[in-house]
C-alpha cells in the first residue's frame, strides 16, 4: 500500500493537466483581466513605436512629352518610424468615463521632435482635455509626418471584454492555437453595437463601427494572449474598406496585462494599402497630474497586488 500514494498523486495530476477550463470560466478570466487592466492602465506611460509601411499614390507630375509620358504612374512604397509618448486616460467632461488612447510624438525617422518630458506635459494636458477635438489634434499630427490610415485605441481593445462588454458580444469556441511557448484556446467573438466598437477619424467625420474577431486565451488558466479584430464596411465610393488588428498582450512588472504589439492593416477591395505596426517599451508607472513623473520599478515580487474593482 505504500506505493497508493504516489500512484494517486501521479493520476490526480494527469487529470488537473487533461482538465480544460469551462467558457464560463474562460470568460469570467478574461473580465477580470480586463477590469485590472482599466484599474491600473491609466496610471503608467511608456514609449510606442510605430512602423507604417503605406502604398502611396503616383506623383501629380507627369512629363508631358518622350517616353515617359506614355509610361502608366506607378504607386510607391513609403515607411516611416514615430516614436512617441503613450499615455491612456478619459476626457475630462466624458459621461461614460471610457479610457482612450493619448500620443505625442518624440521624433519622426530618427529626427528629434521634442524631448520626452516635453511630450510627457503635452500628454498630461490633453488627458485632461474636455474633448474628442483633442484627440483629432493628435492624430492630425500623425497625418503633419505624413502617416495614413491611422486607427486607434486597438492596443485597449482588452477592455471590450469587460463584463459589461461581453453582454455587448455574440461569443463561441472556436477552436485551438499556440501563441509562442503557450497552448490557447480561441474564442469567436462579435459585437453586437456599433456604439462599442472601433473609433475612426475621416477628414470631419467621426464613426464607430462594430467589431468582430478572435480572443486567444492561455489553456491552463484562461489569461488573455491576443485579440484579433477586424471591421469591414463600403465607402461612399463603393470601396470595400477592411481594418484588421492583432493585438498581443504581456503581463506587466506590476501584475496587469498591457499590450505588448498591435499589428493593423487597412485594405482597400481585398488589396493591403496600410500596414501599421506599434511596439510597446514596458509600461512605467507615474505619480502627478500635470507634471508625469515616473516611479522607480521595484522587484515585481516587492509589488502588492493590483488593484481590483
Amino acid at each position: 500500500m505504500r506505493f497508493l500514494l504516489p500512484a494517486l498523486l501521479v493520476a490526480f495530476a494527469a487529470h488537473r493537466a487533461n482538465a480544460q477550463l469551462s467558457p464560463a470560466q474562460i470568460l469570467s478570466r478574461v473580465a477580470e483581466e480586463a477590469e485590472v487592466f482599466q484599474d491600473n492602465v491609466s496610471k503608467s506611460l511608456t514609449q510606442e513605436t510605430l512602423e507604417q509601411r503605406a502604398t502611396m499614390p503616383p506623383s501629380r507630375f507627369r512629363p508631358r512629352i518622350g517616353k515617359a509620358a506614355d509610361e502608366k504612374p506607378k504607386t510607391h512604397m513609403q515607411v516611416r518610424e514615430i516614436v512617441s509618448e503613450y499615455s491612456v486616460g478619459t476626457l475630462r467632461d466624458s459621461e461614460s468615463r471610457d479610457l482612450l488612447e493619448f500620443r505625442q510624438v518624440v521624433s519622426v525617422d530618427g529626427r528629434k521632435i521634442q524631448s520626452a518630458e516635453t511630450a510627457r506635459h503635452a500628454l498630461s494636458l490633453g488627458v485632461h482635455s474636455a474633448d474628442d477635438r483633442v484627440r483629432k489634434r493628435m492624430l492630425e499630427d500623425f497625418a503633419h509626418h505624413g502617416l495614413v490610415d491611422i486607427a486607434t485605441d486597438y492596443g485597449l481593445i482588452l477592455l471590450a471584454f469587460s463584463p459589461r462588454g461581453q453582454q455587448q458580444m455574440h461569443i463561441q469556441p472556436a477552436g485551438e492555437g499556440q501563441v509562442g511557448p503557450d497552448e490557447a484556446l480561441l474564442l469567436a467573438w462579435q459585437q453586437i453595437s456599433d456604439a462599442a466598437g472601433e473609433l475612426e477619424f475621416h477628414g470631419k467625420q467621426v464613426a464607430h463601427r462594430a467589431l468582430r474577431g478572435t480572443l486567444w486565451v492561455r489553456k491552463s488558466d484562461g489569461l488573455p494572449l491576443r485579440v484579433e479584430a477586424w471591421a469591414e464596411h463600403v465607402d461612399i465610393a463603393k470601396h470595400k474598406i477592411r481594418d484588421e488588428a492583432t493585438v498581443d498582450y504581456v503581463q506587466s512588472p506590476h501584475g496587469f496585462l498591457t499590450p505588448a504589439s498591435v499589428v493593423h492593416r487597412h485594405r482597400v477591395d481585398d488589396q493591403l494599402v496600410t500596414e501599421n505596426l506599434y511596439r510597446y517599451e514596458p509600461f512605467k508607472l507615474f505619480g502627478a497630474d500635470t507634471d508625469i513623473k515616473f516611479t522607480e520599478l521595484p522587484d515585481p515580487a516587492a509589488l502588492p497586488p493590483p488593484a481590483k474593482k
